[in-house]
């Protein structure tokens, strides 16, 4: 299958997946990282770009901390964790350090990570993207040709109604939608054990019958998942737990989607 015209393909990729949320603060880097391992936990070779420059945290997620080397054919090695091989903006500067860069700095930078890394042999590459609809954005979908695309929301509407938007650019730019995820779904009380909709609910299912997108998955609003998080260890590299089991249904309907995808374009 040829990539579309004037896209060039990343070496030894078959699939890339965008993940995108048309906000922040949805858990867009955590679903990105828990897709992938959730993918890795069934046998793929997965990789993840940490594409979001003003603020990658892909690298604490998954505790790496080392700055990535250069091959004899001057392509950057990234760096491994839980299987993963990681690309990220933070691997190139300081936590303190906030990214201030125009559309053309970032457009280059995106496109070497795209072509100047050695990315190995990969089933699919995830692409976590930064918020909204800018430039990042668009040199993605400019650039490489890009299997679909997997956006996440939160229930409640504000987050819902950006959601829609990013749904309407990748459309607008012949980007197949995969599905949606809704984060933060349900928080169960540890007290009581009480599920509550503390931010609504409903809402990916209006959005995925509304715009015909599958709905890939639920994921619980629980401390377990933030701490897991935060100390590099994400719960789907632990065995027999909520958030693994929810990640491998969603990181299988990722897998069936893509390839019926793929079909379609042959």
């Amino acid at each position: 299958m040829k990539p579309p015209s004037g896209k060039k393909p990343i070496q030894g990729v078959k699939r890339i997946i965008a993940v995108a949320s048309g906000k922040g603060g949805v858990g867009k880097s955590t679903v990105s990282v828990n897709l992938a391992i959730g993918l890795h936990n069934q046998g793929y070779k997965v990789g993840i770009l940490d594409a979001d420059i003003y603020g990658p945290s892909v690298p604490t997620m998954l505790n790496l901390h080392q700055d990535p080397l250069v091959n004899e054919n001057n392509k950057i090695i990234p760096p491994e964790a839980h299987g993963l091989k990681v690309m990220s903006f933070g691997f190139f500067a300081p936590e303190e350090t906030a990214v201030i860069w125009r559309g053309p700095m970032i457009m280059k930078a995106l496109q070497q990570f795209f072509w100047d890394v050695d990315w190995g042999n990969l089933d699919f590459l995830i692409i976590d993207l930064p918020p909204g609809t800018g430039d990042a954005q668009l040199t993605l979908v400019q650039s490489i040709p890009i299997t679909g695309a997997v956006i996440v929301t939160t229930p409640q509407n504000v987050a819902l109604l950006d959601a829609v938007k990013g749904i309407a650019m990748f459309r607008k730019t012949d980007v197949p939608i995969i599905g949606v995820v809704e984060n933060m779904s349900t928080f169960t009380c540890p007290s009581c054990g009480t599920e509550s909709h503390i931010f609504g609910s409903g809402g990916a299912e209006r959005i995925s019958g509304k715009f015909e997108v599958p709905l890939l998955g639920h994921i619980p609003l629980i401390s377990e998942i933030r701490e897991a998080g935060d100390l590099g260890s994400p719960l789907t590299t632990k065995q027999n737990n909520q958030v693994r089991i929810r990640f491998a249904e969603i990181a299988e309907k990722v897998v069936k989607n893509a390839v019926s995808l793929e079909n379609l374009k042959k």
